[in-house]
């Protein structure tokens, strides 16, 4: 892993503008479309793993699942493929080590325990700063991209219906009954 980020980071030096750039993905949801912009620079672990699923379509036909209150104006959607699509999981990239930090628009990877995380994301609809490291965890969770379009269709999945009795634990009622399709998930050209 130390080598990976010595690579990149000579790569950088050297002017790769490739590398340099953010990745822009359109997810084609049911509900319209949601640009995001892939932060490789500071998060190259899990920008690299996501693009892996955006270029191996695995995310073609995921779907949104969750929509999890966190305040007036304020809290997350989760989606992400189903058990038998997902890739090995991968080494966590705190907050505290890339300055990235769960405000407004920005996305996240799901995990259990630290290096547990593999293809289920969440988008934060206003500031979640409190699931940066330090927060309600200590690690807190990976954030590798942001919305930069479609804030609107973020809402639309949020506001969707959920489920009074679908989920376990603190999740129960908050499994979107329809979830929401992701159609495609591609990188912009």
């Amino acid at each position: 892993m130390m080598l990976r980020h010595l690579l990149l980071l000579a790569l950088l030096c050297l002017g790769a503008p490739a590398l340099a750039q953010q990745t822009r993905v359109v997810l084609h949801t049911e509900l319209g479309d949601v640009m995001l912009e892939v932060d490789a620079v500071h998060a190259p672990i899990t920008a690299a793993n996501f693009l892996r699923y955006v270029d191996e379509r695995r995310y073609d036909g995921a779907n949104f699942y969750r929509a999890m209150p966190g305040g007036p104006d304020r809290g997350l959607i989760q989606g992400g493929v189903d058990h038998q699509r997902r890739l090995p999981p991968i080494a966590h990239e705190p907050t505290s080590r890339t300055g990235l930090h769960h405000v407004e628009g920005a996305v996240s990877i799901a995990r259990d325990a630290p290096g547990t995380a593999t293809a289920d994301i969440t988008i934060m609809l206003g500031d979640m700063t409190y699931l940066d490291a330090g927060g309600v965890d200590p690690d807190g969770y990976a954030v590798f991209a942001r919305v930069v379009g479609g804030m609107d269709v973020v809402r639309r999945i949020h506001a969707a219906p959920t489920s009074p009795t679908l989920g376990e634990g603190s999740m129960r009622g908050q499994m979107l009954d329809p979830r929401i399709r992701i159609l495609t998930a591609r990188r912009a050209q």
